[in-house]
């Protein structure tokens, strides 16, 4: 069991700000530049920013001459100084992090999520895998300010708890966020998947300004994540972005709901592998249709596509014209400008589906933007919503709050 100096131990406004502005400064800054943007005296400032380097999470990193006078000492972030733990709880796989004070990925490993098992027992493996990977990556646990988890919804965020998500049966009303703390000793912090991968790509800025923006998650199932004046959209409840039930085409199949052409079972990787089946495509399964066989007969469907197999051609575009009216809808009533696609599924289909949907969104009559639409995909990969759930964390630290200053 874990238990370490976590968040208390940098905590405070001061630090926060001052954290965050070394930190958005790559190569980092002096003290009079920190005190520029701070707005932080200059005993003010001296006093933080030596708490800071005692605890070692900034250090003096050389100096710079900008003109007369003294030469200017720069602090930078020590990224080595705290870590985080970042989990993506997807139906199909579950990823983990290990980041550093500055984001990047120290560790990683997947595993496979159980089917058919209750979720004390997965909780059980989530903990033992996130032992493992805190031991096998060498780091120091008291270092470890906490465990990020991005889930699917719907769930209470500030509680930790998820509720009933459509892809896992077995899930409800789970305390994830407590049953995880408790059993490892840290912190933890529980966000909905979709919106912890748009707000890894706002916190890594690997895209540059997302100020609005819509991230379209491509998963097991699909949401989006939203960025609108620059501010991530969650919603009143934390659980933003749920678009499965966007119809997308009157005559497509059934869905769960009752209705037909939803997009969520429209392009689900699993609803097109039941297509390639019918069509002959690929074997049928002797008994279920498990999420092993998924992700082997989407990735074996694609390279049909790619070879121009006829049936396999006709399944992918479908789907792509079907997720670009989906996007053609929220970027209606978003007015956003830029599209990022990702998601655990999204690399293998990216070329597949980039033909398609800008050309399908620009050419819908439907269109009525005034301004061009970006569409871009992640580069933080498949595991953009584990990084997320790290970032997540290391947010809570190194983002100044102004509800820190309340009474």
């Amino acid at each position: 069991m874990h238990r370490g100096t976590n968040l208390p131990a940098v905590g405070g406004y001061n630090q926060a700000l001052i954290l965050d502005v070394i930190r958005r400064s790559g190569e980092g800054a002096s003290r009079v530049e920190l005190a520029e943007k701070t707005g932080l005296s200059a005993q003010t400032l001296s006093n933080v920013s030596r708490r800071l380097l005692d605890e070692g999470l900034i250090r003096e990193s050389g100096k710079m001459v900008t003109g007369p006078g003294k030469p200017r000492t720069i602090l930078r972030l020590e990224p080595e100084a705290r870590f985080a733990v970042g989990v993506h709880l997807d139906p199909t796989v579950i990823t983990y992090v290990v980041l550093d004070l500055e984001g990047h990925v120290v560790a990683h490993s997947r595993t496979r999520t159980p089917v058919g098992t209750k979720p004390e027992e997965t909780i059980r493996r989530l903990t033992v895998s996130v032992n493992a990977i805190i031991e096998t990556s060498g780091i120091d646990a008291t270092r470890i300010l906490g465990i990020g988890i991005a889930a699917p919804g719907p769930l209470d965020a500030e509680g930790g708890q998820v509720f009933n998500p459509p892809l896992m049966t077995e899930w409800h009303n789970v305390p994830l966020g407590a049953s995880l703390a408790a059993s490892t000793g840290l912190p933890v912090f529980v966000e909905k998947d979709v919106t912890a991968a748009v707000a890894a790509e706002q916190w890594m800025g690997a895209l540059g300004d997302l100020k609005n923006s819509l991230f379209f998650y491509y998963g097991t199932g699909v949401g989006a994540g939203l960025v609108v004046d620059g501010a991530v959209v969650r919603g009143a409840s934390s659980n933003s972005g749920d678009i499965g039930h966007l119809i997308v085409d009157p005559d497509g199949p059934l869905c769960r709901c009752g209705k037909r052409g939803c997009l969520g079972d429209s392009v689900a990787p699993v609803s097109l592998v039941l297509e390639a089946i019918e069509a002959g495509l690929v074997s049928a399964p002797t008994g279920e249709l498990d999420s092993v066989t998924v992700d082997n007969d989407f990735t074996r469907l694609l390279s049909l596509a790619d070879e121009g197999n006829g049936h396999a051609v006709v399944i992918v575009e479908r789907a792509a014209r079907r997720i670009a009216r989906g996007v053609l809808a929220i970027v209606s009533i978003l007015d956003v400008d830029r599209v990022v696609f990702g998601g655990p599924f999204w690399d293998r289909a990216s070329r597949a589906y980039l033909e398609v949907v800008p050309s399908a969104v620009a050419d819908d009559p439907a269109l009525m933007m005034t301004h061009p639409i970006r569409f871009e995909q992640s580069k933080l990969g498949a595991d953009v919503a584990a990084i997320g759930a790290g970032c997540l964390v290391l947010d809570r630290v190194l983002s100044p709050k102004p509800t820190d200053l309340l009474i």
